[in-house]
């Protein structure tokens, strides 16, 4: 099929003459970038098995959107065009982010694709007026509204403290929130049970204390910021007490080249850095995990809500926005310095007040799988069969991280 053609099924006019079930509710999973793809997948799944509904997953524009399909395409997903999903209709559409959502036809529900809403808006390559207080990303009318319109039909929160927010900066998109908590988090705590299979599936060791480097993307982030890092904690950390794992945000991957970000840790590999592949689930390394070194990005948050101990790096450019996790932990957590010896570090880190973290990170503990597959059959208008399932733990990792066949060709 070439990039203008149309399939026929299992949406369009003529579907109806080639698909084996007729009369499905169609939702339209629209997918930004990993990240986004990895948020919604949890999601989906609160409706995907229902035999009245029919998922199709799309495409949607961002700058990061280079490895989506190829991702999509490996999960065995119906994925349409992005030029022929905005030419049809809908009975629900699903998103993460917000790149062309005004060209859908569709009731939308919109989520955030990481610990809520914990960004504020970054003034423009091309500069602009610096505000005092910059709105929070997400929760403005730019990215919520078009042409005089609110685009999400339900606006999933994860806080009352985002509904207080959303009330300031888009005032007429109240109406469309629901607090539903966070999907993750509550998978995290249902996976912590299972924490020795994902260290075992790791190769980590009872002896070893693992150590995992969280970087969101940007020069901002651990990676860009601080390049030498990963290499230093490769030759200070004892290999028979330490493992080390890097955790790099998709948009780091996307934004450089798979092969390009395995050469430039090439060395790091060599002496056994795990890797996993961005495609993987991050959770289970971070469940895995003695410590989380990271940055404002929204790995450190979840680290810390379930207690493990979390040291950022100095000197990061961040714009955490008040009453978040993020802005709880860069107050509070201890930093690592790089320029001193790193393992004296890692013991005496200080202890994160795990709870308010947590509550910060989520207003409704446990409750969002109920509370969105309520929403999504509100917007499907269609009635909730049976009873909800529990979240259940996260994939363990694969074996060794990405330590296996690591190599250039790969």
């Amino acid at each position: 099929m070439t990039s203008l053609e149309w399939p026929s099924t299992p949406v369009g006019i003529d579907a109806n003459r080639w698909v084996s079930r007729a009369g499905c509710r169609t939702v339209l999973v629209v997918t930004h970038t990993i990240a986004s793809c990895q948020r919604l997948l949890d999601v989906v799944e609160y409706v995907e098995s229902d035999p009245r509904v029919q998922l199709v997953f799309t495409v949607a524009p961002d700058v990061f959107n280079h490895q989506v399909k190829g991702f999509l395409d490996r999960l065995g997903a119906f994925v349409l065009p992005w030029h022929q999903a905005v030419r049809e209709r809908f009975d629900l559409g699903i998103a993460a982010a917000y790149g062309g959502l005004h060209q859908l036809h569709a009731p939308l529900l919109v989520m955030a694709h990481g610990a809520g809403h914990g960004k504020r808006v970054r003034p423009g390559p091309y500069g602009g007026p610096v505000l005092a207080d910059p709105p929070v990303y997400g929760l403005d009318a730019q990215r919520l509204t078009h042409g005089g319109r609110v685009l999400p039909t339900a606006l999933a929160l994860s806080h009352d403290h985002e509904l207080d927010v959303l009330r300031r900066q888009c005032p007429e998109a109240v109406e469309a929130a629901v607090v539903v908590g966070d999907p993750c988090i509550d998978r995290l705590v249902a996976s912590l049970p299972w924490r020795p299979d994902y260290r075992r599936r790791m190769g980590v060791d009872e002896q070893h204390e693992l150590v995992v480097v969280s970087s969101t993307w940007g020069r901002d982030g651990v990676f860009g910021h601080w390049p030498d890092l990963l290499p230093q904690l490769m030759a200070q950390l004892p290999p028979d007490r330490y493992r080390v794992a890097a955790l790099l945000h998709p948009a780091v991957w996307d934004a450089h080249g798979h092969r390009q970000i395995r050469a430039w840790l090439r060395d790091c590999l060599d002496v056994g850095l795990l890797l996993p592949d961005p495609t993987e689930d991050w959770r289970g390394p971070v469940v895995a995990a003695d410590h989380v070194i990271g940055d404002h990005g929204s790995v450190s948050a979840y680290a810390a809500a379930i207690g493990r101990r979390v040291l950022l790096l100095p000197g990061l450019r961040s714009l955490p926005a008040a009453g978040t996790p993020q802005h709880l932990l860069d107050a509070t957590a201890a930093r690592l310095d790089p320029h001193r010896p790193l393992a004296p570090q890692l013991a005496p880190a200080g202890e994160i007040d795990q709870q308010a973290v947590m509550a910060a990170l989520t207003g409704r503990p446990g409750e969002a799988g109920v509370l969105l597959r309520r929403t999504m059959y509100r917007l499907l208008r269609l009635i909730e069969p049976g009873r909800h399932r529990q979240s259940g733990p996260v994939p363990v990792p694969q074996p060794n991280c990405g330590r296996v066949g690591h190599d250039l060709a790969s």
